[in-house]
């Protein structure tokens, strides 16, 4: 079984690259991640939801898998989405970004056929992957996108196999969050995917998160966990409060086109996302400058 890993810290779901014909673009990747590389990031995931997993081929999975390896620094963790709707393609998966150097696999339930999503059915499903798996198992649990949740007393089952080592939880809710954390030991891992509610969730025993915001503002989502693992509330709050207006303008309003277009007005590479997802409209462009604008002159004043 895998070595014991500590996920803990701000880790992004990196965007997927895409050039004007519609293909990865591994030199826009290694541009990002050089600058990622420079920053305090715990780690990166690839292949995630930001990532546009779900429209890549298998082909171009693959391709952002070994591409993130090569460019990563040596300090990053890196996990792998490797999310299928069977089993037996999640393990292939899995056991596949494992051999290209991946240190832990994030595993979304699988939703497609939800009327028969049990616990049972899911605690099946987990301990099947978690047992051929040779890199530990994070729990992916995306109701908004999948319908299906992951409530603390599974999670508590779960959390008993020896690979399953944490959860990613992007339902956005501190409560569960909360009893997810009371549900399950010390040294189980609770990441949180909402930056809006980053602050409390580390305040009730969060680990950590996986968070799209971060992508666009690695140090300010750094910081802020740094000063609420310190105990420095009163500025851990002021940090949350700094961030609300763009994770709910860049994230919650307009998903990865607007963390795309985020990024090419930080001097990042964004550039266009894949169909059936559509650019952001005029009106969302001018909105998004105005967010970053409104928070690059409170960093100024500080």
């Amino acid at each position: 079984m895998a070595e014991a890993i500590a996920l803990k810290g701000v880790f992004i779901p990196i965007t997927t690259p895409f050039d004007p014909e519609d293909l990865v673009s591994r030199e826009a990747l290694r541009s990002n991640l050089a600058r990622y590389n420079h920053t305090r990031l715990a780690g990166y995931v690839a292949a995630g939801s930001t990532g546009e997993a779900v429209l890549l081929s298998m082909a171009e999975t693959e391709e952002l898998w070994a591409a993130v390896v090569e460019a990563s620094a040596a300090d990053k963790i890196l996990v792998a989405g490797t999310a299928a709707e069977s089993t037996t393609e999640t393990i292939t998966r899995t056991r596949r970004a494992a051999a290209l150097g991946y240190a832990v696999a994030l595993v979304r339930t699988p939703h497609y056929y939800r009327p028969q999503m049990t616990p049972a059915l899911l605690a099946e499903f987990y301990r099947r992957v978690a047992d051929a798996s040779p890199i530990p198992i994070l729990i992916y649990s995306i109701p908004q996108y999948t319908g299906v949740t992951v409530e603390a007393p599974l999670v508590a089952e779960l959390a008993e196999h020896p690979n399953i080592v944490g959860i990613k939880d992007s339902s956005g809710s501190v409560q569960r969050a909360a009893e997810i954390v009371r549900a399950t030991p010390a040294g189980f891992h609770v990441l949180v995917g909402s930056a809006s509610t980053f602050f409390p969730a580390l305040a009730i025993g969060a680990a950590g998160g996986i968070m799209a915001l971060a992508d666009a503002l690695p140090e300010e989502c750094v910081e802020l966990y740094e000063a609420a693992v310190a105990g420095q509330y009163d500025r851990a709050r002021n940090l949350q409060e700094r961030l609300l207006p763009a994770s709910s303008v860049l994230v919650s309003r307009y998903g990865v086109a607007g963390m795309k277009y985020a990024l090419d007005q930080l001097g990042y590479y964004g550039g266009p996302v894949r169909e059936p997802l559509r650019p952001l409209e005029e009106a969302a462009q001018r909105e998004i400058k105005v967010v970053l604008a409104a928070l690059k002159a409170q960093v100024a004043k500080q």
